[in-house]
């Protein structure tokens, strides 16, 4: 079981410190940053390696039972602090604008980020070892039936969701790519 909330206590602080580095950028050029400009690319392309180190490392490690990649409470709690921290850079990046590909990629997230807590609840609410594993008989085996029900239909959900977003990502990109850069 996960001790404490330490992920998203040291994700909070470091999404305040963007915050305050997105806030001088701001102050000092009297204006928000544009997603095109320096300032926007740097914290969309760092927003969206964090999303994709979310995704790829803590899925490779579920399936992969080797104790050498470390504890899973050790992954989740990674898993949910790039979960946190990227899309919050990536929110920055929009400049506040969500028109299109990039407002639909947006919405995506937010949903994504949203259906990522409710994960997290149900997860926690299953008992388990320090490596991840569900421990039986510590509650009925109806109460635990359910929270395992839960769980397998919010992963239903949150999955294809989350497919949806990285297609959207990518397609996203490369069109950035093409009609702001490679078109110049």
């Amino acid at each position: 079981m996960l001790r404490g909330n330490k992920e998203l206590w040291f994700a909070f602080v470091v999404c305040v410190l963007i915050t305050m580095g997105y806030g001088a950028v701001v102050v000092l050029n009297r204006e928000i940053p544009a997603a095109s400009e320096f300032v926007g690319h740097t914290l969309g392309i760092i927003g969206f390696l964090l999303m994709l180190m979310t995704e790829i490392f803590y899925s490779l490690r579920k399936r992969t039972r080797s104790a050498a990649w470390g504890r899973m409470s050790t992954w989740l709690q990674f898993h949910i602090f790039t979960g946190l921290v990227g899309p919050f850079m990536v929110l920055l990046h929009t400049s506040w604008k969500f028109n299109g590909l990039a407002g639909a990629t947006t919405l995506l997230t937010i949903i994504i980020v949203f259906s990522g807590f409710i994960g997290r609840y149900i997860y926690t609410r299953i008992p388990r070892t320090l490596d991840g594993l569900e421990i039986e008989g510590t509650l009925s085996q109806e109460a635990l039936k359910r929270a395992r029900q839960l769980m397998s239909l919010w992963h239903t959900v949150h999955i294809p969701i989350g497919m949806a977003l990285f297609i959207s990502a990518f397609v996203h990109v490369g069109a950035a790519l093409y009609y702001a850069t490679f078109l110049k």
